[in-house]
Formats: C-alpha cells, sequence, structure tokens
C-alpha cells in the first residue's frame, strides 16, 4: 500500500473528517481517495475511506511573516509541513469512530478506491469521466433511469463550461457502454435542441481532429471512438419560400425541413406556445388562450392557406370566443399573436405535400436532433413546447417508463425561469417531477442555476458544474459545494467538471474526452451518405 501520511495529532479528528500529515516527499493532490485502518478494542478493525478536500503548506514554527526570509537564508530552522483534511465518503463496517493520531493513511486504489465512492455497489453504472489521476469516475445509472431517481443538471459560464459537449459525452456514454441498456438499447432515445450555432448537427460524423491521448481516454472509458449511430436531423423550413428547404447554416445533406399544418396546430391545441414567454402567475391571458383554442380545435381551418389566414380568422372570431375577458386582455392577446405571425409563421403552413414527411419524429431514430439556433426566440419556445408535449403525452400513453427518452435542452434559464407562468415550464415541471415515472430523463443545461425554477434542479439527481461565475458560486443552488470546491469552480478549464450524485457525500472532479464526433464542419470526416430518411 502507498502510504501518503500519518492522522495529525494536533487537530481533532472526527469520525467524518480528520487531517492527515504528509511529508514533503510524498504528493498529496486534491481529489485523491485516501483510507485508514482503525483498530477496535474487540480486535477488528474498521476501514475508514475519503478524499481530500483541501490542502494547507506552511513553516513549522514560523511566527512572523519575515521568517520565511530568516528560513531561506540558514538563520532560522523552519520545517515546511503539508496538511491536508479529508472528508470521510465511507466507513465499513459502519462503526463511526475517529482515525487515531498517528494512524497510516494510504492511497486508496483498486478495490479500495472503488469502495470509497460507492463503486462496487453499483449495479449499473455509466462513464462520468476520469479522474485527475486517470481512473474511471462511475455513475449509478439507478440515479438516473428512474428506479431511484433521474434527471441531470448541469451549470457553468457559456463557451468556457462545455456544458453540451459534456451532455452529449453522457448520452454518448450511456448508449455505447455494454449491457448498460441491455434488451432496450435499440428503442431508447435522444431528443437534443440544438440551440446555439451548428454544434450539434455533426453528431453522425467522426472527427478528423482526435488526439492519441483522448482515443486512450476512451479506451480507458471502455467506449468506441466513433460518431453517434443513428441520427435523424431536422431544421425549419426556410423562410418565403414553398419548397420544403432547411434553413441550416453550412449543413444541409442529410438533414430535414420541419413545420406544422393549420390542422395539426388547431386539433393539438399548439396555440399557447406562442405565448410562451414568461408571464404574471396572475393574468387572464391563460383563459383566453385556452378558450381560443377550443374553437380551433372544431374549427373548419381546411381552406386556410398560410398562419396569417388563420390570425385573420381567429382576430374576427376573437370578441365571441374570448368571453367575458376584459378588452385590455383581448389587446394583450392580439398583440402577441400578430407579433408570432412574424417570428413564427412559416413553420405553420396550409397545405404541406407528404407531411409526414416534415413532422419531427423522435422515434425515428436513435437520437433526433432538432435544430432552432436560427429562430427567433418565440419561435425556438414554440418548438420546443410543442416537442416536449407531444413527446410526454406519446410517454403518457404508452404507460410504461422503458424505453428512455433523454431530453437534452441548453438555455433552460429561459424555458422554466424562477419567476412567472409559461406553458413551457409547465411541461418541463412535469418532466422533472412526473418524468421520473414515465421514463423520460432530463438533461438541462444552463449558465446561473440560480435564475431556474428550483423544483427542476431539486429534482435532478446529477448536479454537474463547470467554470462558474464566482458571484453566481454564492447563491444556494450550489450549496451541494464544500466552500472549496466552489473556489475551484472559478478556474475550471474546458472539458473539466465537478459532479455531485446521491451516494457520494462529495462531489468529484472529472475530465471528459475530446469529443469522437465532428462539433463543426471543418472537423467532420466526410463520407458518402444516402439520405437517412429515405425510407420514410
Amino acid at each position: 500500500m502507498n502510504e501518503i501520511g500519518r492522522v495529525l495529532g494536533t487537530e481533532d479528528a472526527q469520525p467524518l473528517e480528520f487531517w492527515v500529515a504528509a511529508p514533503p516527499d510524498k504528493l498529496v493532490q486534491l481529489d485523491d481517495v485516501v483510507a485508514v485502518k482503525r483498530p477496535l478494542p474487540d480486535g477488528g478493525q474498521v476501514a475508514i475511506y475519503g478524499v481530500v478536500d483541501s490542502l494547507v503548506a506552511r513553516h513549522e514554527g514560523a511566527k512572523l511573516e519575515s521568517d520565511v526570509f530568516l528560513s531561506q537564508q540558514g538563520v532560522l530552522p523552519l520545517n515546511p509541513v503539508i496538511k491536508a483534511h479529508v472528508l470521510v465518503t465511507r466507513v465499513e463496517p459502519e462503526v463511526f469512530v475517529p482515525p487515531f493520531p498517528g494512524d497510516a493513511v494510504y492511497k486508496a486504489e483498486g478495490a479500495e478506491r472503488d469502495q470509497a465512492l460507492f463503486f462496487d455497489s453499483m449495479k449499473k453504472r455509466f462513464a462520468l469521466g476520469v479522474s485527475r489521476g486517470g481512473e474511471v469516475v462511475w455513475g449509478n445509472f439507478e440515479f438516473l433511469d428512474g428506479s431511484r431517481g433521474a434527471h441531470i443538471n448541469i451549470s457553468g459560464v457559456s463557451g468556457v463550461a462545455t456544458k453540451t459537449t459534456y451532455a452529449s459525452f453522457l448520452l454518448y456514454g450511456i448508449f455505447h457502454s455494454k449491457g448498460l441498456l441491455e434488451g432496450d438499447r435499440a428503442n431508447t432515445h435522444a431528443l437534443i435542441f440544438n440551440v446555439k450555432g451548428e454544434d450539434l448537427l455533426f453528431l453522425d460524423k467522426e472527427n478528423r481532429d482526435m488526439k492519441p491521448e483522448s482515443r486512450k481516454l476512451y479506451e480507458k472509458l471502455g467506449l468506441p471512438v466513433q460518431a453517434f449511430e443513428s441520427v435523424g436531423l431536422y431544421a425549419p423550413v426556410r423562410r418565403g419560400q414553398e419548397k420544403m428547404i432547411p434553413d441550416t447554416g453550412t449543413r444541409s445533406e442529410g438533414v430535414l425541413a420541419y413545420c406544422w399544418t393549420i390542422e395539426e396546430f388547431c386539433r393539438e391545441r399548439y396555440l399557447r406556445f406562442l405565448f410562451a414567454d414568461a408571464d404574471d402567475e396572475t393574468s387572464h391571458l391563460g383563459a383566453v388562450i385556452d378558450r381560443v383554442e377550443n374553437h380551433l380545435a372544431y374549427a373548419n381551418v381546411a381552406a386556410l392557406e398560410s398562419f396569417d389566414d388563420l390570425a385573420a380568422l381567429i382576430e374576427a372570431n376573437l370578441d365571441q370566443w374570448a368571453g367575458f375577458a376584459a378588452a385590455g386582455t383581448r389587446m394583450s392577446f392580439l398583440r402577441r399573436l400578430q407579433a408570432s405571425a412574424a417570428r413564427v409563421g412559416h413553420l405553420i403552413r396550409g397545405k404541406v405535400a407528404d407531411s409526414e414527411r416534415h413532422r419531427i419524429d423522435w422515434k425515428r431514430k436513435q437520437v433526433t436532433v432538432v435544430d432552432i439556433h436560427n429562430l427567433h426566440d418565440r419561435a425556438k419556445r414554440f418548438v420546443i413546447g410543442v416537442m416536449l408535449k407531444r413527446m410526454f403525452e406519446d410517454k403518457e400513453r404508452a404507460g410504461t417508463p422503458k424505453p428512455l427518452v433523454f431530453v437534452v435542452l441548453d438555455e433552460l434559464n429561459k424555458y422554466a425561469p424562477r419567476e412567472g407562468w409559461s406553458p413551457i415550464k409547465d411541461v418541463i415541471l412535469d418532466i422533472a417531477e412526473r418524468g421520473r415515472s414515465l421514463g423520460v430523463i432530463l438533461i438541462g443545461a444552463q449558465q446561473t442555476a440560480s435564475q431556474i425554477e428550483r423544483r427542476v434542479v431539486s429534482n435532478s439527481s446529477f448536479r454537474v458544474v463547470g467554470r462558474l461565475d464566482t458571484a453566481e458560486a454564492q447563491h444556494g443552488e450550489y450549496g451541494f459545494l464544500p466552500a472549496a470546491t466552489r473556489l475551484r469552480s472559478s478556474i475550471l478549464k474546458p472539458g473539466t467538471m465537478i459532479v455531485s450524485q446521491p451516494e457520494i457525500p462529495i462531489p468529484l472532479l472529472v475530465r471528459f474526452p475530446f469529443p469522437a464526433w465532428a462539433t463543426r464542419p471543418s472537423e467532420a470526416v466526410q463520407v458518402e451518405t444516402s439520405d437517412p430518411f429515405a425510407s420514410f
């Protein structure tokens, strides 16, 4: 065993935390997993495991700040000492006693490390990444698949925290880990919203910039180095054109344009998602929307050719359909409807040839990417709201949690804000609170967890942070981070995350490998492919 120091005698050792004196010739780092064996009076022994969460170096015997210079000059004999604070993670057997001062402390490796971090008791586990020492860090899949918990929430500074990349890596690991999904793998799906740039439109292309060290990390994690295998790509139909051309940037191959027919819009009661920006919860606007939706569901709209025609129909009948709503409420409704016509109208069309082909079907492929990055915020809310509502209703009708559906949504603070009400917020809350029982797993990300509806965050079994703004890190939503870890979160590099999960009492730092799939056109390995939806 690799001894790294001894239990310190000048600091109180407690059953759940203690200090270790480390000799200068031993390398002790933050995140090191350690073990100490404490003898018991009956002749037995208790193993105390923990993680180093704080380190202090000082001159022993120094009284004045200037003593450091005297020591350097050889005038004052001072010894440099290092002490490490250990937060206990596990005690076996569960006899909670403190270690004795002077007890040897060892670096926990192999089976002992697995025991210290509860990896040995995880019946189903998936890779969260690797530690700084290069050892695999596992997550308990039972706290994600709904058996004992569900959902992942990721926070961090935009552009630095690599939130979307990490969410994609977790999804990749879940789909490609041997035996994790067992017989349900082929029918397990993911619905991903591409909200910024084109990062997620190349999941099906291998990354030409893969480095040898990244390949070794995938090998360590037991994962293949390849792109996602079954990917469906959808982009909004281009504005102002009769032809169904997807409105993307550099990628058009293999991408289908999506839209909705007016009949479907009315029948499925999607009007509410045109009013999806957060509103005062006491507003009467919701009642007007409900009444108009009820009338539209039974109205004859077959002859309408555009959203403008539909808006004109609503405006002509609003006084009758809105009931006893005040004039101010009706005017507010009309203003928002007219604003939606300019922003969302091209997505709702009268007659669409082969409308089934241009409907987003999240069951066609294992991973469905819905591109919304070119849309106005109002249109983004509409697409997200409609898709989440339809997917959740499909799962409710199925009545069984398996196979699972993973929903990846960035900028969650826009769609489930702490204050106000919106139809999307209702759907997201439903997923957060009831999704576990229906097999709908939310992988949500945002810059600031402090601006998210509390129930969304509190229902997430896995809490993840990348680089955090120092002011944001002080909010109560990050109370699961020890003080030293909060400070550390402000200097995390891209590709490094801090992950908290229910079984382990301390968050763990993990590194994850460079994506094996392309995240931009320049990284994509171009291969000859046929239309992935040609058979539909």
